[in-house]
């Protein structure tokens, strides 16, 4: 029944997109020519793209389901869809030598609407179908196969989002260490039991041969496999069981037994590959912040010249040596640069290899260097790594070499920090993560706020960061 009514939405959505690129045409026409009298080529690319876009659009993956699949991939694959299509209506024109008797006007009107209306129906079919399967309709059932501790992470997720449109049914629990324990030590089934799912109980099979009827019985739509990859052979033999099934098998890896930082999954030369630790964002991804962290750092520049002038004047009349600290840190991937600070010492010699972190009323602190680290505005040139491109905006902030030899071996994912570039301010900073670490406990949970923060970046995250860091990030009472 789902799939025909899959195949019914699939032509009505065909039919719609035909319609809007008339449609798009049409308007396009009028706001050009004030009329709707078509010239012979112009109602020949209107049916060439109608055409072409049945032809195409199934190509991208425009038609397929996208339950549990983000807006943003859809989108990208539609725009890119009615591209070509384009891109094939202007080869056809060009083809029969009747480009001269188009409207350029029209047709980049036409293109434009038109594919503005194929978008926007899009992203209202899509959230409509969100809205209807939050309400618990359309809905496709999953049978869950895993370790009871993994299920119920899996049952939690499925519960916070129904938008999804999958519904649990069942639990098969491997707890087991064997691959099933369908019977007993003398051979008697285990009973079956029951988990809860938010409001709902589910029941807990222990039979891998009752499971397997379950799903045939009841239709059951999706079997989730949530095991380990060890076990090979018993994905295989779900494999076997349901070869001849219509029913989606998916594999949920369980590597709770290995501490991943990136779990993405991507393909690497035709192959699909799980990240265990890479960049946690793609380069198109970061593109919002590049570009927010080059304007914000040229225009901090700009507006705070008179104060960094006025910093810069009061180091060098107050005590001997450059205005400048400047020293090695590790940026992105962990290439190296110099990170710029205002002096807040005098200047002294460090033992090769060590680095001694200010402590409180250290005599090495010059009289203005102390209300600079109080505050933070020793912090300031570090706008300048910003514009070279060595630092973001916000993002961990880097510690000297000497402590990443330290604490890479003592704190669980010091490192990964690097994977990205390093911040001026961060989410650790504005959580009152600041200034000297003399425990190690304290950097372990200065590290917890960075990899919260890598794991769950995004643009606007960044732009609450900074917006904290205005209101309470400058001034610490570690800073000294």
């Amino acid at each position: 029944m789902q799939e025909k009514n899959h195949d019914l939405f699939g032509w009505l959505a065909r039919f719609l997109d035909v319609c809007l690129i008339i449609a798009g045409g049409l308007i396009a026409h009028d706001v050009r020519f004030s009329s709707l009298d078509f010239s012979d080529i112009e109602r020949l690319l209107i049916a060439f793209n109608s055409a072409l876009a049945l032809l195409l659009f199934p190509a991208f993956g425009v038609y397929e389901a996208w339950r549990g699949k983000p807006l943003a991939m859809m989108l990208a694959r539609v725009t890119l869809a009615w591209m070509a299509v384009v891109a094939a209506g202007l080869l056809l024109a060009f083809t029969l030598h009747r480009m001269d008797a188009v409207s350029r006007l029209w047709f980049a009107y036409s293109t434009l609407i038109s594919g503005a209306l194929i978008v926007a129906a899009k992203c209202v079919v899509y959230t409509g179908l969100r809205l209807v399967r939050g309400h618990g309709l359309n809905q496709r059932t999953v049978a869950i196969v895993g370790a009871q501790g993994f299920s119920r992470t899996l049952l939690a997720h499925l519960s916070s989002t129904p938008e999804q449109g999958f519904t649990p049914v069942c639990v098969l629990d491997m707890t087991s260490d064997a691959e099933l324990h369908a019977t007993g030590a003398h051979g008697v089934t285990a009973p079956t039991s029951a988990i809860g799912m938010g409001g709902n109980r589910l029941p807990v099979l222990n039979d891998f041969d009752e499971l397997v009827e379950k799903v045939r019985a009841e239709d059951i739509n999706e079997v989730w496999l949530a095991l380990p990859l060890s076990q090979e052979h018993t994905i295989y033999r779900f494999v076997h069981a349901l070869r001849h099934d219509f029913v989606n098998l998916r594999l949920i890896p369980d590597t709770r037994s290995i501490s991943l930082f990136n779990h993405s999954m991507t393909d690497v030369g035709g192959l699909a590959t799980i990240n265990l630790t890479t960049s946690p964002v793609s380069t198109l991804q970061m593109w919002p912040k590049l570009l927010f962290d080059r304007l914000f750092a040229a225009t901090a520049l700009l507006a705070l010249a008179p104060l960094l002038i006025s910093i810069a004047i009061a180091v060098k009349a107050t005590s001997s040596g450059p205005v400048f600290f400047t020293q090695n840190r590790k940026g992105a991937d962990g290439r190296p640069f110099r990170i710029y600070k205002f002096r807040s010492m005098a200047v002294h010699q460090e033992n090769h290899g060590n680095v001694t972190q200010a402590t409180r009323n250290d005599p090495r602190v010059t009289k203005v260097g102390a209300f600079l680290r109080r505050t933070s505005l020793d912090e300031l040139p570090q706008f300048l790594n910003v514009l070279f491109g060595h630092m973001s905006v916000v993002g961990p902030r880097p510690h000297a070499l000497e402590h990443d030899d330290l604490y890479k071996d003592l704190v669980y994912g010091y490192m990964f920090r690097y994977r990205i570039k390093p911040g001026i301010t961060g989410w650790a900073q504005v959580n009152g993560y600041r200034g000297a670490t003399e425990k190690v406990e304290k950097m372990q949970s200065r590290v917890k706020f960075d990899l919260f923060y890598i794991h769950n970046w995004s643009f606007w995250f960044d732009i609450k960061i900074v917006a904290m860091t205005m209101f309470k990030g400058f001034i610490g009472r570690n800073a000294y």
